[in-house]
């Protein structure tokens, strides 16, 4: 596990675009989530589509998303939508459902 975020945060939503629901990718990105120290959390929407609150240290956050637009093997992500959220106090990072 990384240690914990010692500099300024930045917290991001993203709208994640593609073949992203049934394919384990909820899953990938909250397991590469916590390995990288990021909280947040992650849900499935209706329209196929999954949505992201992602808060870390900068260089984290975007070693994380060049992550989810790799994927998983069996995802294929067609776009990230993020936008700039003001940082919370949190400590984890969780799968919601719908």
């Amino acid at each position: 596990m990384p240690n914990p975020p010692s500099g300024p945060l930045v917290r991001y939503d993203l709208l994640i675009q593609g073949r992203v629901q049934g394919v384990g990718f909820r899953w990938f990105a909250s397991r590469k989530a916590r390995q990288l120290g990021i909280t947040g959390w992650i849900r499935n929407l209706e329209d196929g589509s999954v949505e992201m609150e992602v808060q870390g240290e900068p260089e984290r956050v975007e070693r994380l998303l060049v992550l989810l637009q790799e994927g998983n093997g069996f995802s294929q992500v067609d776009r990230i939508c993020k936008g700039s959220l003001s940082p919370v106090p949190e400590r984890e990072f969780v799968v919601l459902s719908f």
